[in-house]
């Protein structure tokens, strides 16, 4: 199994008065309490996210899912009973010409990928896609007025 890597993450709140714990330190955590495919297989996907943009962060929200976000959230990834899914929050919105996304097809901003036992991160693949949900919500960033102008807009 890979060793868990640190990154640039947000602290959260730990329970009842304990200190706070870093959200990398926690994914560390939850890859080391996974002792099958899945801690393996979050490694791998974590440190490939990492590497895909040195300006990641990792969260963690939603009772104990990590998050990696740029400029907003880019990825959440689950642990499942027999599963890692990785859902990408603008998926439907991203190319994917490689055919990662095997999940959620359906929906119209959410795609997901599922990873089973025996399967391979696809690394060059994955990269491209966290550097396409970057742009994704950069775009998405600038595209947004800046906040106060729709109120003072409707005054003029």
């Amino acid at each position: 199994m890979k060793k868990p890597v640190s990154h640039r993450t947000k602290r959260t709140p730990g329970s009842s008065g304990t200190p706070m714990e870093s959200a990398s330190t926690k994914i560390d955590h939850l890859i080391t309490k996974l002792t099958d495919f899945r801690g393996e297989t979050l490694a791998s996907v974590r440190e490939t996210i990492l590497e895909a943009d040195p300006e990641i962060i990792e969260e963690w929200k939603w009772m104990g899912s990590p998050v990696w976000s740029h400029d907003g959230i880019i990825a959440v990834a689950t642990a499942l009973k027999d599963k890692l899914k990785l859902t990408f929050s603008h998926g439907a919105s991203l190319p994917d010409p490689d055919k990662l996304f095997n999940a959620g097809l359906g929906g119209n901003q959410w795609r997901a990928i599922d990873f089973f036992e025996g399967d391979k991160v696809n690394e060059r693949a994955l990269k491209n896609l966290i550097r396409a949900g970057v742009e994704y919500n950069q775009v998405k960033l600038k595209k947004k007025p800046p906040a106060g102008s729709r109120a003072t807009a409707k005054k003029e």
